[in-house]
């Protein structure tokens, strides 16, 4: 759905925003800081071990990433997008590749490039245990990737009810706003995730917010055809007396 997707919002290229003169002068300080940083020696063989991790992890191979680790691959190695071994296993939502990963040290918060975490990872794929371990070895709850997205609200947007329930234990705000003032009631309900809408509403989610546009969680699931969720909406509007007016876009945030 493509409406709500801060991550389709229309950006200048960096091209467009930056002159031939930014970015040369860029480059001479990328060049200054590399030439200030004390030289790392990393053999070949370091490397290809490096690799072999990167790539079992990439494959789906939980025996090629265990046989890395034990000959010495560095646990936080990363690829060309910034990913680690952990990330990629999250990504795939290989719970064992990811506790090994985990036993042999791994970092939970490296971002990739993009910003997104491990804990976003977990949080996407609906991986309630991996999510629960990451938060236990201190993952970054707030975290916002360049999307302007969170654990909570990639949650949201994929139905992980459960997911969402343990992010907000944890102290996850439910009328947290990210990018395009959008909630993670917007995901739920513009996506047709009832039971996850009622999950944020009794979690205290209010459901009169409304993002950059003017709409409201409810509009959303109107406009989406989502009856169930507009059904849950409706009844939570109505129960509440003083946001009975609120039932479209003239609200206050």
């Amino acid at each position: 759905m493509t409406s709500i997707d801060p991550g389709r919002t229309p950006q200048a290229s960096l091209g467009t925003r930056c002159s031939i003169a930014a970015a040369s002068a860029a480059l001479a300080l990328v060049a200054t800081l590399v030439a200030a940083t004390p030289a790392v020696a990393i053999t070949d063989a370091e490397l290809a071990t490096n690799a072999r991790l990167l790539a079992s992890a990439r494959n789906d191979d939980a025996p090629g990433v265990v046989r890395a680790l034990h000959d010495g691959a560095a646990v936080d190695s990363r690829n060309r997008l910034g990913e680690t071994g952990l990330l990629i296993a999250l990504k795939k939502d290989r719970a064992d590749m990811a506790q090994a990963l985990l036993a042999a040290g791994a970092d939970v918060n490296l971002p990739a490039i993009n910003g997104v975490t491990p804990l976003m990872a977990a949080a996407y794929a609906g991986n309630l245990e991996m999510t629960r371990t990451l938060l236990e070895r201190g993952a970054a709850i707030a975290a916002v990737d360049r999307l302007g997205k969170n654990a909570i609200t990639y949650a949201a947007g994929e139905g992980h009810t459960s997911v969402v329930r343990l992010l907000l234990a944890h102290g996850v705000d439910p009328n947290g706003i990210y990018r395009n003032d959008l909630t993670a009631l917007m995901w739920a309900a513009g996506y047709g995730h009832a039971d996850t809408a009622r999950a944020l509403i009794e979690a205290g989610a209010r459901i009169e917010l409304v993002d950059n546009r003017g709409k409201t969680a409810l509009d959303m699931a109107r406009e989406f055809k989502h009856a169930e969720t507009v059904d849950v909406l409706e009844r939570a509007l109505a129960a509440t007396p003083n946001r009975a007016a609120a039932g479209s876009t003239a609200t206050v945030r």
